[in-house]
């Protein structure tokens, strides 16, 4: 009885004693690219759920919402860093967000693990802040090798956004991957939020382009393809991971019917047992397929509890030193090598980027509901050229 009693008394010590451990999740849940957020949310949720401690420690999700502006995006990293005191940030979906809100974590010194900018930016010169997908060279480069070697382009030209960094800096790997293979590009320009892309379309029908390259998101995408088709282009349309979101579908109709993009994720290509556990959990829980997005924000949540649970079960004393913590978490984050996530096998560098392969799918908008997304193929890191 005594023993039984001192077990209980020890146990009931330790859970007395664990700490809530805080990570703050910066996203876009309302504004332009709302559905971005909200899909990467979904994520997140779902591997809480599976990982909700590390080391005996709870761990509470701390939601901001940057709604969709730069501003935001760093006065949300600002306060959850000084108000709400987390150990680190999971967050954020834009490129342009995860700069300005990753500026922020940089110079507080708190971890932040962005589950989708790709532009390298995001990372370059900084200690604290990674990501869980790939950038946007081995992005472009992979459009460029699957434009000309799987489709037979030779000549492309590109919609870029010149507000928003991730759309600038894809287009310049694209276009430079595709001129290393031996395609022509030319270049056309617009802004966040414009309607009329007329003009646009006019000057890209003028150089009889085998494909127009939209690297900006899906809004604008969306609109930019049903204009082309209304003026004729018969070409391929492709993106970047910018337009994968069902809006796409509502706001382009038809006219997006065989899209292709590059992702970071696709139920169909699952190149893991945990690809296949997560489309099943994702599945019963939210009644739908998954996404990229989900699947990304899945994947970083992992990556930063298991980078907490290794970090906690080499120094406890860790959990009564927030900023020792922070430390620690960073350095650990980017020792993360052949983490099996539901999106593949990834490995983080020194540089805080992923290394691993890029999804292709195309837009399937009359297929039922869940796989209007369908997989078109895979682009590995070897195939992409210097």
């Amino acid at each position: 009885m005594r023993k039984l009693l001192l077990v209980a008394f020890v146990v009931l010590s330790l859970v007395a004693f664990a700490a809530t451990l805080k990570i703050g999740v910066v996203l876009p849940m309302t504004g332009g690219i709302s559905a971005f957020g909200q899909m990467t949310w979904e994520g997140v949720q779902l591997a809480h759920q599976l990982k909700p401690t590390a080391a005996g420690n709870e761990i509470k999700l701390v939601l901001l919402d940057n709604r969709s502006e730069k501003t935001e995006a760093a006065n949300a990293v600002a306060r959850a860093i000084d108000k709400e005191q987390v150990v680190a940030i999971l967050g954020q979906v834009a490129s342009s967000h995860s700069l300005a809100g990753g500026a922020v974590a940089e110079e507080k010194h708190v971890p932040m693990l962005s589950p989708s900018s790709t532009n390298p930016l995001v990372t370059q010169g900084k200690k604290y802040v990674s990501r869980a997908c790939f950038i946007d060279p081995f992005q472009g480069g992979a459009a460029a090798v699957f434009a000309y070697k799987k489709l037979g382009v030779r000549s492309v030209v590109v919609f870029t956004d010149v507000e928003q960094d991730y759309s600038v800096g894809l287009t310049n790997f694209f276009m430079k991957a595709f001129r290393k293979l031996g395609g022509k590009v030319k270049q056309v320009f617009y802004k966040t939020g414009d309607q009329d892309f007329t003009a646009q379309v006019s000057i890209a029908l003028r150089y009889h382009p085998d494909a127009i390259y939209i690297t900006g998101y899906y809004p604008e995408a969306a609109l930019i393809s049903r204009q082309a088709r209304q003026l004729g282009f018969q070409g391929y349309i492709m993106g970047g991971d910018g337009l994968e979101a069902p809006e796409l579908i509502k706001i382009g109709g038809e006219a997006v019917d065989g899209i292709y993009f590059t992702t970071h994720f696709n139920a169909r290509g699952a190149a893991t047992e945990m690809s296949k556990k997560f489309v099943k959990m994702y599945e019963e829980k939210y009644g739908k397929a998954p996404s990229a997005l989900g699947a990304l924000g899945f994947d970083a949540y992992l990556i930063i509890a298991e980078a907490l649970e290794r970090v906690l079960s080499k120094n406890p004393s860790l959990v009564n030193d927030l900023q020792g913590l922070r430390d620690a978490l960073a350095k650990e984050i980017r020792n993360t090598k052949n983490f099996e996530g539901a999106s593949g096998f990834i490995t983080i560098d020194e540089n805080g980027n992923a290394i691993k392969s890029v999804v292709v799918d195309v837009v399937k908008v009359n297929a039922p509901a869940g796989q209007q997304f369908d997989f078109a193929g895979i682009v590995n890191p070897d195939e992409i050229p210097r």
